[in-house]
């Protein structure tokens, strides 16, 4: 099993929230916050299934603190994701 954890930043702007994460530069979106949190718990298994099977390097992710500290008008949350490579 691999874990994979990734600071996510939450904005809200007209009735949405949207998330982005910094260290990987993709974004995604919902119309409620739990809504957001999932399409990103479930983007960042996406795209880290990918970098699992085609061997892709991945950086480190940032210190949450950091992340916080850049963006302290927002909500910014860990998420993670546990994949088993040999079944990808």
């Amino acid at each position: 099993m691999k874990q994979f954890l990734f600071p996510a930043v939450f904005v809200e702007a007209e009735s949405q929230f949207g998330v982005f994460f910094p260290d990987l530069n993709i974004t995604t979106e919902g119309d409620t916050i739990e809504e957001a949190y999932l399409f990103a718990k479930d983007y960042l298994r996406v795209y880290c299934s990918y970098v699992l099977k085609f061997d892709v390097e991945l950086d480190r992710p940032s210190k949450y603190e950091d992340i916080k500290q850049k963006y302290n008008n927002d909500t910014v949350m860990l998420i993670d994701v546990i994949l088993d490579p040999k079944k990808l």
